[in-house]
């Protein structure tokens, strides 16, 4: 005999499944967004980026 929780995690994946079934769903198909041919040129200032730390804490 199987254990209460295994009976219901069957059961409830039964009704998940059956539920699926009732109402089924449309995929419409998306369009992709179309990639630019041009290649992205760097900027200048990209190489220069850092982190910056702010202490907000009070002495």
């Amino acid at each position: 005999m199987l254990p209460g929780f295994i009976i219901d995690q069957i059961r409830q994946r039964e009704e998940e499944e059956q539920a699926k079934r009732q109402n089924p769903q449309i995929q419409l198909p998306v369009p992709m967004p179309e990639r630019s041919k041009a290649p992205k040129r760097k900027r200048k200032d990209d190489s220069d980026r850092g982190v910056v730390i702010i202490d907000l804490g009070a002495e």
